[in-house]
Order: C-alpha cells, then structure tokens, then sequence
C-alpha cells in the first residue's frame, strides 16, 4: 500500500513541476515574441481594419434597385421583311419571295405615358414593333424617332393606366468600381438581372472617337440591347448596347450607352424631331506617351489642339493650334472620347467653360456651341466639313471643303474618292464652304446628285483631280 502511495505523490509532483515550467518558460516567451511582432515596422501600406461579410449593412442594395426597375423593362420584338433565298421558281417567273424576320431586344419605360427607350439597331428595318411589359401585356409599339449614330431609339405605346418607370440618373457622376445592375431579357428569358461593377468609362469601340461607352462587368448577351443599367438606387445610368465577345455572348465586359447621352437624344426626338449635335470645333489627337513624344509636350493625358474651325465657337473663344484641353466644365478631360461623349450631352448655343493649357498656363475661356450643320454637310452619300486654315495651307489651297466620311461606294470605285479627300469644285463652282453646297443642294433640289456634271478633287497625296460624269 505504501508503494501505490509514494507512486501517486511521486506522479503529481511531476505533473505539478512540468505545469510550472510551461508557464514559467513557455509561455511567458510566446507573449515576448508576439509582443516583439506587433512592434516591426510595416513598409508596405496596410489596413488592420476588420471586414465582417456577414455584416448585411455592408452589401450594395440589389434588391431595392431590381425592384425598382424591373417592372420598367420590356421585352421588344420586331419584325421585319426580308427576302428569301431565290428558288428556280422565282427564277423563272422574275420575282424576289420575302418572309417575316423576328428580332427580339429590351426597351427601358423613361414616363408613365409610355415613352420607351431602345437600341436603333434593336429595331432596325422593323415593320412592326411589339412589346411585352413584365406584367405579360402586349402593346403595339410606334416608332417616334432614331439616331444611328448613339445607336438610341424612342418608341411609344398606349396604355390605359399609368405605367411604371425608371428615373434617369447622371451618368456623369458614375464613378469607376461602382455597383451596377443590368436588366434585360437575354436569350428570350424575361425579366433578368446581373450585377457587376463600372470597369471603366469613355470607351470607344469604332476607333472613329466618337463613342464614349460605359463598361461593366454585368453579364450582358443577346437580348439584353436597350435594356436597363441602373444604379444602386434604382436611376437609369445607361442603355445597355454590345458586349465584347468572339462568341457572340457575355465574356466579361459589356458597354453601355450612358443615360446623359441616351436622355439627350429622346429630348430632342421629342422636341426636334431629330438629335441636335453641338460642336466645340477643334481638330487633334488624345495625348498618351507616343503621341506626347511627337508632339514634343509635357502632359501624357489631355486632347492636343491640331485645328479650329473656322466660324466655329472655339476660334471665336480664342482657342488656338497647339492648345491642351484638359476640362470642360466639371468633366476631366483624358481623351477625345472624354471629349466627344460630354459634348454628346449639349447642343447648339450651349455655352461650356473650356480649360486649356498654352505655354505651361492653364487658361479657361467661355465657348459657344456651333451647330454642326455649319461645320458639315451631307451629300451624294458623302459628308463634308469645313476645313481649318491650317489645312489650306497644308495643302497650300484656299477653298475646298474634307470629306470625313463616304458611303457612296460608286464614287469611291470609280474615282477612289474616300476620307481625307478634298472637294474644290461642283460643276466649275468653287466651293469655299459647306454653305456654298447648301446653295447648290437648295438650286437643284433633290434632283441635285443627278445634276452634277463635274467634280474637282484633291487626293491625300495631294494631286488635284477633275471627273466629269456623262
């Protein structure tokens, strides 16, 4: 018996004595070491801050948004005409069979009254438009007005009671990573919604710089065009409009038009019947590093004065050759589709303050707005613009007006005539400006393409060229 005892004291001293000795040494050494951590120095910028994402107060307000703007978001079908393959039949007795072609998009309801917004080419070349409300309402849509260039179109439908509707929100204050939600009705499926963030803004796709796109990460496929992109609180912040893909579906970016451009455009379909575009009048190029190195300039972000035009509201402000925009309004300015789509959002006779930088001084001047139909014209398929005097000396003329676009294919086969070319003379008229082919255009009325006998060029090499046309 007294062995058993002498085995347990000998056993709990043990115990007792290897307690002591962890606390003693060990663990007063652990509290030294963390001690000693919490104390080095951090070079690298660190948030000790703690993030709990269970915390519900933290996360964006999806579900307010979609609520608000899901029952605005309609499914749009259009259908159009188009001619089938010719069989030997048709061959034979000399006609062309047509079908019924259906096309589906969104549409964004913007009043109660039944104003709904779309992509143009959403409904393009429709005969009829329809459209499907989320409550499963057909309505037979009227097509009020489009613009090709901002690929926005208005359509209008009769209801009975008021409809719902998404407030427009300003695209301008969208700031890049901000929550958005997509509505739309992708592949058909009605009353879809994504959510993605603001990748980036002022994107131009055309390489033309005259698209200013919103970009998100919101998965967006065939079917979502001319649907809703709308803030955390529900405002329209742009119409969604193409996805980048090789596929022809969603891999991770989408572009959107933004909602200043998109209301911009109804505004004036409603009140003009057509868009009013106002131009500031400059010719240049975005600055960036390769540009800045030729241009031989400091400053790598900005728009690069190359030409004013004439008569334009930026030559009558004092805005000169060489000059560096660099804001108009509150709107930085990087690149000309910073430019291009902020402009997109005025019209003639508004008024912008413009910040530039000569000679090292930023300088900000007061500019009218010129009506773009005095600085271009279109004719025969063509579109013309004044030319700066710096190009007349370029080229060393002093009349002539630039063709900056040419979808008459006839003349660019026959006399290669395309962008950048120069127009001196319409039937031996010397044309200094568009206003000298308006006056043509108004002598012959819409007999005027026909009419023109003879046409003087300059090429881009600079050769001066006569056609006469038999």
């Amino acid at each position: 018996m007294k062995k058993i005892a002498t085995l347990v004291f000998v056993s709990v001293l043990g115990g007792f004595i290897s307690l002591s000795a962890y606390k003693l040494f060990v663990e007063n050494n652990t509290e030294n070491t963390i001690t000693h951590s919490e104390e080095q120095p951090n070079f690298i910028p660190t948030s000790y801050t703690h993030t709990n994402l269970n915390n519900g107060n933290t996360l964006p307000g999806f579900v307010d948004a979609a609520d608000k703007s899901i029952h605005a978001v309609v499914h749009v079908k259009n259908t159009a005409i188009v001619s089938s393959p010719t069989t030997l039949e048709d061959f034979f007795y000399g006609r062309r069979s047509q079908r019924p072609q259906i096309g589906t998009g969104s549409g964004v309801i913007i009043d109660k009254n039944g104003y709904i917004i779309t992509n143009n080419h959403v409904i393009d070349g429709a005969r009829e438009i329809s459209i499907t409300t989320n409550d499963n309402k057909i309505y037979d849509a009227k097509l009020i007005g489009t613009d090709p260039k901002t690929d926005i179109a208005l359509l209008k439908i009769e209801a009975d009671e008021d409809l719902p509707y998404i407030v427009f929100g300003d695209s301008d204050q969208a700031k890049i990573g901000e929550w958005v939600l997509a509505v739309g009705n992708p592949f058909n499926l009605t009353s879809t919604v994504t959510a993605g963030i603001i990748s980036a803004k002022s994107r131009d796709l055309s390489g033309q710089n005259y698209q200013s796109f919103i970009q998100t990460d919101a998965a967006v496929n065939p079917g979502n065009s001319g649907g809703a992109l709308v803030n955390e609180n529900g405002e329209l912040v742009g119409i969604n409009t193409a996805i980048s893909s090789q596929t022809g579906s969603y891999i991770g970016y989408s572009f959107a038009v933004p909602s200043n451009i998109a209301r911009k455009v109804v505004e004036d379909i409603m009140e003009f019947g057509d868009v009013q575009n106002g131009i500031l009048g400059v010719n240049g190029w975005s600055l960036n590093g390769v540009t800045s190195e030729k241009l031989e300039v400091n400053q790598t972000e900005g728009f690069y004065v190359g030409s004013v035009d004439e008569k334009s509201g930026a030559k009558k402000a004092g805005i000169e050759k060489g000059d560096i925009i660099t804001q108009i309004d509150n709107v930085k300015i990087s690149k000309f589709a910073d430019l291009t789509g902020y402009l997109n959002t005025k019209r003639p006779g508004d008024i912008v303050q413009v910040s530039f930088i000569r000679n090292s001084n930023t300088q900000i001047v007061p500019v009218e707005l010129s009506n773009s139909e005095i600085m271009t014209l279109e004719f025969m398929d063509i579109q013309v613009k004044n030319m700066s005097q710096d190009i007349k000396d370029e080229y060393n003329i002093d009349h002539g007006v630039m063709v900056t676009k040419n979808d008459n294919y006839w003349l660019y086969q026959k006399i290669g005539l395309n962008r950048g070319y120069i127009i001196t003379d319409i039937n031996d008229v010397t044309i200094n400006s568009v206003e000298d082919i308006s006056k043509l255009k108004s002598k012959y009325g819409s007999n005027f393409s026909d009419n023109i006998e003879k046409l003087g060029i300059i090429n881009r090499r600079g050769q001066k060229q006569s056609f006469i046309f038999r």
